[in-house]
């Protein structure tokens, strides 16, 4: 093996192959070299807090970037690019993370070797993604179930929920990071302060504008506005960067074709058990039975002694907590905690509660493990930038058959 070097220094703008670096005042930059000799037409790809750029390297083997702030990027070689018995010395090493310090400018360093480009098998391909999709499904189960059941006992879609997952993200990161607590006392923290949050808005927002007999469609307005006002308050307080919880970035465990580390087989168990805990709730306890009345028939719930207003209640607190816990998840999912993190799968939670059935718990929980599936499998045939596009695809195919979603009710539509 011949040692093989990529050495990302501060280059000289004369020579390096430059993007937008006249329009910001930061820059990543480097150089590209094997063997001492400059490699020209490699592909470098820098993406951070919504912002992405790619770039060649020079005839001198020289890139650069100008980025809008200083924050955490992530830089990627792409391996395609490199010449035909060129590859990255270590499982991974094609990619890393860039922060800026005191400076504006940011050398990052790759090291390459010499040999041949291992590749894996389709089906290896679709089994390990097959294992992160149920992951992200499971989790992403946690914010439908609460989503739904707030909708079947309302009839409110409510866009704040985005918000309420972000919540417990930045909760979680405050206790454990800010305040040094053990990881897991600040995610009981941050599920109990998220529950809360549900508490408070129902009592302070929308069991007043039920009494007032507002209608559903003004009351979904205020839930945009109330969204955005939080999500923009989450980025007053806690800025634009994304921040990483406590034991993110731990090694993968293997198990013939599946990789996943210690974080995400915790995250699955603690999504089953969840779920578990939530259908027994659902199906055994006389809250649950009651919960499921009132979003069957809220007048009928009524005449027959059920406290309508102590149901929308529990839904609001149990819905916020799984929100939550699930905006935890996400974090270690993603990986990474930001402002607006709970806003970028508020589409796929709509979708699956969508899909699975307006209102019905189960439902959601059907339908997420369908869109999380589909979201992590399609991109072995998808640039990854399209795989939440080719799972609203499908919810528009599967509503096209069945309008009221796989286990809703026909009644329930209209």
């Amino acid at each position: 093996m011949a040692a093989l070097m990529l050495s990302v220094l501060s280059p000289s703008p004369a020579h390096a192959d430059e993007v937008n670096t006249d329009k910001y005042e930061y820059s990543l930059g480097g150089n590209v070299q094997f063997g001492g000799e400059p490699v020209e037409g490699v592909l470098i790809t820098v993406t951070g807090g919504g912002y992405e750029a790619e770039v060649k390297t020079d005839a001198d083997g020289k890139w650069r970037v100008g980025v809008p702030e200083k924050a955490t990027y992530k830089v990627v070689l792409d391996e395609d690019s490199l010449p035909k018995g060129v590859i990255v010395k270590e499982e991974g090493g094609n990619e890393t993370t860039a922060e800026f310090g005191l400076t504006k400018t940011k050398s990052v360093n790759f090291f390459l070797g010499e040999g041949e480009r291992v590749t894996v098998s389709f089906f290896d391909q679709f089994i390990n993604r097959f294992a992160n999709g149920l992951n992200f499904g499971l989790l992403l189960a946690l914010a439908a179930i609460g989503l739904s059941l707030i909708y079947g006992t309302t009839g409110l879609s409510n866009f704040a929920h985005a918000e309420m997952i972000t919540f417990g993200a930045l909760m979680t990161l405050t206790f454990s990071v800010t305040f040094a607590l053990p990881i897991w006392l600040a995610i009981i923290i941050a599920v109990i302060l998220s529950a809360a949050l549900g508490w408070g808005l129902d009592a302070g927002i929308w069991k007043p504008l039920r009494r007032r007999g507002v209608g559903v469609i003004p009351l979904m307005i205020v839930s945009i506005g109330l969204s955005l006002a939080l999500r923009y308050l989450y980025q007053f307080f806690y800025g634009g960067q994304t921040e990483q919880l406590p034991g993110s970035g731990l090694a993968d465990l293997h198990w013939g074709a599946i990789s996943l580390s210690l974080i995400d087989l915790g995250s699955m168990a603690i999504s089953i058990v969840v779920l578990l805990a939530i259908s027994f709730f659902l199906l055994r306890t006389r809250i649950g039975k009651a919960t499921r009345a009132v979003a069957d028939n809220p007048s009928l719930a009524s005449a027959s002694g059920i406290d309508v207003d102590r149901v929308i209640r529990i839904v609001w607190v149990l819905g916020a907590a799984l929100a939550g816990l699930s905006g935890v998840l996400w974090a270690y999912f993603r990986p990474g905690v930001s402002w607006d993190m709970g806003f970028q799968i508020l589409l796929l939670v709509f979708a699956a509660v969508v899909l699975g059935g307006l209102g019905t718990a189960f439902g959601a929980l059907l339908g997420s493990i369908i869109v999380g599936l589909f979201v992590e499998l399609s991109t072995l045939w998808l640039p990854s930038d399209l795989k939440y596009v080719g799972a609203l695809i499908v919810l528009i195919v599967v509503l096209l058959f069945r309008p009221q979603g796989i286990l809703g009710r026909k009644e329930r539509i209209g």
